[in-house]
């Protein structure tokens, strides 16, 4: 086959242009396929983003540290400058913790309120930070560094309760005598520090039981065993909460004596050493109820005396009540009238616990621990008891049912009769003459009737007991016919029963449980205490650092100390 030069040449040159698309098609798809270098702009203004965001982050969080670091100079600064006891100047405190806290350029003169009851102090701190991140983004000037403190310190309105233990053992060791002297300062001391018209305090003296004033009790619902004491009996349920119910119906402590010998009937006296102090015979004993005049308070707390056994539980239960609002209707009935028992300034107290404006306190205060409560049996509380008394004659007279005839004996004359003495007359031998060792000389026996001078009354067992102790009754009134141990038995151990010392623990605990959740705040003292004591102590306490073991004049540091922290010193801004 021949090919002509041309064909030849056109066929050669065909073949390379299809080799030259050939390799441009494969280089067209090799760019396609290759992304190198495509973002790297893209990329770089991000980067430039980053760094820019990055950096006021890291200006804020200097910022924000800086602040801190102030703030929490000026802080301490206006606490310490609103301290009462404080005797710098607030300027001149300021200014010592802002420099020794290394931010002393930032000072200002702080304002200053000063009065003898309240300090508040406030500072400021208006400075400039200087960015460095920021000024890539194009943030030139400066950022305000602005840090703000109030801090005061004052006695505002506050409801008081001191629980105070005035139980036989506080006669040891000059104890009564030490704690009059420091509780009498802490009167004075809160009464100086606080405004008028915004203290109250109450004082409840304890031992066995706390005797309450009778037109308190007469507000509420409580059994009218009889009118010589004001005492209640609280059930267990009682001091789990803090209020007292005026729809509950209270058994009223029966007046009696289980440690007194003395019989005072026949000086129209009551027993000494009761269960529940009376009014007449032991008036230092009745709580005082919201009061603020020092002279007062303090009278009442040099009129102590000491006698019984210890109830922490009962003075407690009766401290925290007079602090919450379920009396206030009580209180604010004792406010009306001519011989009113409280102050109508205090009509509206005690305040509900949402009051934020009024501090509620306790002070418990014991030398001692638990110990147990007597209480009378029901079957006992009412009902006659089967002693006749003859006021005129001071003469008692007891039933025996068990003798077939002559069933009263007559004490102090010692014979058996058909009635009680005074009750009508009676056949007697006596001698004309003299009488000498039972006989009858220069004369002779006859028989005379006698005449009973008075009337002999049969007294219920709350008569019985108010005046003659149990110990003197079964002495001396049933032991003449009885056996001894009957007597004692019937008369002494089968009339009352008692609280045991654990089981006041736990209601005492219970109460302090319940007065801490509503927000009162309690400090508590063990003088002296044996470890028992102190352990219900610091349990009862709000803290650790509420709780006072004390010894001797040491008591009276530690009233100081609780009527300095009872200021509220705080951060108000």
């Amino acid at each position: 086959m021949t090919v002509s030069f041309w064909t030849t040449t056109a066929l050669a040159g065909t073949g390379r242009l299809n080799s030259w698309r050939a390799r441009g098609r494969a280089g067209l798809s090799r760019f396609r396929a290759d992304e190198s270098g495509v973002l790297q702009y893209p990329m770089f203004v991000t980067l430039i983003c980053m760094l820019a965001v990055l950096g006021i982050g890291v200006d804020l969080v200097r910022l924000e540290r800086d602040r801190t670091h102030v703030q929490y100079a000026l802080d301490r600064a206006v606490l310490a400058a609103a301290d009462l006891d404080q005797e710098l100047e607030p300027a001149a405190v300021v200014q010592d913790y802002m420099s020794k806290s290394g931010v002393g350029e930032y000072y200002r003169t702080p304002d200053a309120q000063v009065t003898p009851t309240s300090k508040r102090v406030s500072a400021s701190v208006d400075a400039d930070f200087d960015p460095e991140w920021m000024q890539v983004a194009g943030v030139k000037d400066p950022l305000p560094l602005y840090a703000a403190a109030t801090a005061e310190e004052s006695i505002g309105n506050v409801e008081i309760s001191l629980v105070l233990d005035v139980s036989g053992s506080m006669r040891n060791n000059n104890r009564l005598v030490n704690l009059k002297r420091a509780a009498k300062e802490f009167v004075q001391t809160m009464s100086d520090n606080t405004e008028d018209d915004k203290m109250s305090m109450s004082i409840v003296p304890y031992s066995t039981q706390v005797s309450m004033p009778a037109q308190f009790l007469d507000q509420l619902s409580v059994e009218d065993a009889h009118d010589v004491s004001y005492c209640l009996n609280f059930d267990s349920s009682d001091f789990s909460t803090t209020s007292l119910s005026t729809l509950k119906t209270y058994e009223r402590t029966m007046h009696f004596s289980i440690w007194s010998t003395s019989d005072q009937r026949d000086r129209n006296r009551h027993v000494y050493q009761p269960i529940c102090a009376s009014h007449d015979d032991n008036p230092e004993r009745t709580t005082i109820l919201l009061e603020d005049d020092v002279d007062t308070l303090q009278d009442y707390i040099d009129a102590f005396d000491h006698s019984e056994n210890t109830s922490l539980d009962i003075g407690m239960k009766w401290g925290v009540a007079l602090l919450d609002p379920s009396v206030q209707p009580i209180i604010s009935a004792l406010t009306v009238g001519e011989d009113a028992l409280v102050d109508a300034k205090f009509a509206s107290r005690p305040t509900s616990y949402s009051d934020t404006d009024t501090l509620k306190v306790v002070v418990l205060m014991t030398d001692g621990q638990n110990t147990h409560q007597p209480r009378v049996n029901d079957s006992r509380r009412s009902g006659n008891s089967e002693v006749w008394y003859n006021e005129d004659a001071n003469v008692y007279s007891t039933y025996n049912p068990q003798r077939s005839y002559n069933k009263y004996y007559w004490h102090n004359k010692n014979r058996w009769m058909d009635h009680p003495y005074g009750n009508g007359s009676y056949e007697d031998e006596v001698c004309t003459g003299t009488v000498y060792n039972g006989y009858c000389y220069y004369g002779r026996w006859k028989t005379v009737t006698v005449d009973e001078p008075g009337t002999a009354e049969e007294l219920s067992f709350a008569e019985l007991f108010a005046d003659t102790p149990l110990q003197y009754i079964y002495y001396y009134l049933f032991y003449d016919w009885m056996n001894f141990y009957d007597a004692r038995d019937e008369w002494y151990y089968d009339v009352y029963n008692s609280v045991g010392a654990s089981a006041k623990n736990t209601r005492t605990q219970a109460i302090c449980t319940a007065a801490k959740e509503a927000g009162i705040i309690v400090f508590t003292i063990g003088f002296e205490a044996p470890y028992g004591g102190q352990e219900v102590l610091r349990q009862c306490a709000s803290s650790d650092s509420h709780y006072y073991d004390v010894d001797g004049l040491e008591i009276s540091d530690a009233f100081a100390s609780i009527a300095s922290a009872i200021r509220q010193l705080r951060l108000t801004e």
